[in-house]
């Protein structure tokens, strides 16, 4: 009965940009109710930072020296050694790769610290530990099987302005319809 409540047909294709949502019941701790921002989809695979998932550490913690207290999150549970992250509203930063317009990933580090010193960027800038990796044709074939849901309106509100710990639900809310109904059902409905 749940398989049928969940079924559905995704009428976007994921690209560079959108956000994938997790079905609600994701059988993945990696992932379970994880709002992913694509910031790479090509024929080679795909690059994602899951933007709802906070670690327990801030920049400085991470990086000795900086004395910058951004949170981090966890974007994914590949290479979780590894630091990206996300921004807007910025100078031209070497080496960043625009997602869409106003919005980037990625570039010489330094620059990126040396601007989050000099500017009031705690909205502009997100910060994560590790990354979710899909290789060729991986990540359709997990579409496919209902594991995501493509929402390719990923406005730089949802991604910056939003609060982490809803961020599923808003985005399932603002799809409408019966995603709206997703957005409110219990992550185990056994305790409802």
């Amino acid at each position: 009965m749940e398989d049928l409540l969940f079924k559905y047909r995704n009428n976007h294709q994921p690209e560079s940009g959108c956000l994938l949502i997790s079905e609600p019941h994701l059988p993945d701790n990696n992932f379970e109710r994880s709002v992913i921002y694509l910031c790479e989809h090509n024929e080679k695979g795909s690059f994602g930072l899951v933007l709802n998932k906070p670690s327990d550490y801030t920049l400085n913690e991470l990086m000795p020296g900086i004395d910058l207290p951004f949170s981090v999150g966890v974007g994914g549970p590949v290479e979780t050694n590894t630091l990206h992250y996300l921004y807007r509203n910025a100078p031209p930063i070497e080496g960043g790769l625009q997602v869409v317009e106003n919005m980037y990933w990625g570039g010489n580090f330094e620059e990126i610290i040396s601007w989050a010193k000099e500017e009031e960027c705690e909205n502009d800038l997100l910060f994560f530990v590790g990354y979710s990796g899909w290789t060729e044709g991986q990540l359709q074939e997990e579409i496919d099987r209902n594991s995501w849901i493509v929402f390719p309106d990923a406005t730089e509100q949802l991604v910056f302005n939003t609060h982490k710990k809803n961020l599923w639900k808003e985005v399932l809310k603002e799809m409408g319809g019966r995603f709206s109904v997703f957005a409110n059902y219990p992550a185990d409905p056994r305790l409802n």
